[in-house]
């Protein structure tokens, strides 16, 4: 089995983003969970990196924390996207298209003169 990969910078915030638009609201471990599990269990997501990023997406109004229970009944954080959360998901999302579609180009065989 391959070694799972670390997600990549600037990619966290709009997987959270776009998980809690597809999944509703999640808490930490669930959203964790399910971006590994998105991602065919090829990434590998540390916790020391997505509360951070949980917090400074809430500092930036595009998701909101309640307290809640999760499946097993245990006290948890639960993060949903705000209005601005959805628009910030469109706004990414094209963003990263662009930006996977010029590295298309460079990853492209040279063709030969």
């Amino acid at each position: 089995m391959a070694e799972k990969a670390d997600v990549w910078q600037g990619t966290l915030a709009l997987m959270v983003l776009r998980t809690l638009e597809v999944m509703g609201p999640q808490h930490g471990y669930g959203l964790a969970r399910r971006i590994e599990q998105t991602s065919g269990d090829l990434l590998a997501l540390n916790y020391g990196t997505l509360y951070p990023a949980l917090l400074r997406l809430e500092q930036e109004g595009f998701i909101r924390s309640s307290w809640g229970a999760s499946e097993n009944n245990r006290r948890a954080k639960f993060y949903q996207l705000t209005k601005a959360g959805r628009r910030q998901v469109k706004k990414a999302a094209a963003e990263w298209e662009q930006t996977t579609e010029i590295l298309s180009r460079f990853l492209q065989p040279a063709e030969e003169e």
